[in-house]
């Protein structure tokens, strides 16, 4: 699918869905139901969702923030290229390392101020932080929230200082209008605002980004700095190799692929394809089975075995629903804090599959990285409150594929 035809597409669901939608009378994210019931899930069935799969980009240029690109792993596009999210922002909460991107999804909405309009996902790879995360994210409307999974919501009007009106063209030759903000020479996603005191050329986003280039044993920035000092040329490109792979998202309408599954020996489709081999789903499973979730899991097993590689589910309409692998370490709808910009009430917009660790080739292992399922949560009128902040802080709830689900 080219970049038209799935920015276009995107935009087609939407629109129908926000149709369908001024035909229904349902309660909204914050009224008086507290718990999530049964109801929700069979509601959650009859609500038409897109679907993200993870491709190798046919051409390296359709990722480019021009194209306006939906993708997993690498660096982010960033749709404002300037104002990026603070120094703070930008770090895991608990272990202070930068946070690593995961994905984006470019969503614009039908309005004038949402023409443009990006979620940025991002999150610290240590598992040890992903629990504390689990944890902390079950503490109600704490004054100084801690997170290692960060969500940022970013739009822009048609009529804009970096882009041109007109739609972007499919051959590659599509130039943005200004130039972004220097990047971290290390990890290439975060603002280089500290300078390498050597040689005054080479930028980081970090001290901890700064030391850990000049420690690589595959481009060591200890060996290159004296070079640049001398010769005045600009810093090398960011270097790390612990970046997740690259891939773009690309989307498909969830009913394309609605048809009854095969059974086989009385059960239900395996949840993943027959090319995963690592494994890590096979103990999802088996952990799954020994709680007492065994009906959530039967129904996520079942919903997700007819697209088995999609990494991403998604949806515009406020009857959405997450699709929840087990009952239990879900959150009521008082979990779910409000805008931190117009106090409005934040909605179900997408959630990001297991399935993704696969393509980034998470080994599995007891320290790796898990989850169960990310659900995002953004302001339902997609406020633009706060006109400082160009990236405005939306809400992860991370259900986790652990031994156990706490919570206070």
């Amino acid at each position: 699918m080219d970049i038209d035809a799935n920015a276009e597409k995107l935009k087609s669901l939407q629109i129908s869905s926000l149709d369908e939608e001024e035909d229904e009378d349902e309660p909204q994210n914050g009224d008086v139901e507290d718990e999530f019931s049964d109801e929700d899930d069979d509601e959650e069935d009859r609500v038409p969702m897109t679907l993200g799969f993870a491709e190798k980009p046919k051409n390296s240029w359709s990722l480019f923030r021009q194209y306006f690109p939906s993708k997993a792993g690498g660096t982010p596009a960033w749709l404002d290229p300037i104002h990026l999210p603070a120094e703070k922002s930008s770090l895991c909460d608990f272990c202070g390392e930068p946070l690593q991107f995961l994905l984006q999804v470019y969503a614009p909405l039908p309005e004038e101020s949402t023409f443009h309009r990006t979620l940025f996902v991002f999150m610290c790879t240590s598992m040890a932080c992903l629990l504390h995360d689990q944890h902390e994210q079950w503490k109600r409307h704490p004054e100084t929230p801690s997170r290692s999974v960060k969500v940022f919501r970013c739009q822009l009007p048609r009529v804009n200082s970096f882009y041109s009106s007109e739609a972007p063209a499919v051959d590659g030759t599509e130039q943005p209008l200004t130039a972004g903000a220097i990047l971290c020479n290390w990890c290439g996603t975060w603002k280089g605002d500290k300078i390498c005191s050597s040689c005054r050329k080479a930028r980081y986003c970090s001290g901890k980004h700064q030391a850990a280039h000049w420690r690589s044993s595959s481009s060591s920035h200890k060996i290159l700095c004296r070079q640049l000092e001398i010769s005045g040329k600009e810093s090398e490109s960011a270097a790390s190799n612990s970046l997740w792979p690259e891939y773009e998202i690309t989307i498909e309408d969830e009913c394309d692929f609605d048809e009854e599954m095969s059974i086989d020996n009385g059960s239900v489709s395996s949840l993943v394809s027959r090319s995963r081999t690592d494994g890590s789903f096979e103990k999802l499973q088996t952990y799954f089975k020994g709680h007492g979730d065994n009906r959530s899991w039967a129904s996520f097993q079942a919903r997700i075995s007819q697209a088995p590689d999609q990494v991403l589910r998604y949806s515009s309409s406020a009857q959405a629903k997450p699709l929840w692998p087990v009952s239990s370490g879900r959150p009521s709808k008082v979990d779910i804090p409000k805008c931190n910009y117009c106090g409005g009430n934040r909605g179900f917009e997408f959630q990001v599959l297991p399935q993704l660790l696969y393509f980034f080739h998470v080994q599995d292992g007891e320290d790796s990285l898990d989850w169960a399922t990310i659900v995002v949560y953004t302001c339902e009128s997609s406020c633009d409150e706060g006109r400082e902040v160009y990236y405005k802080q939306e809400f992860a709830w991370v259900q986790l594929a652990s031994q156990s689900i706490s919570h206070q």
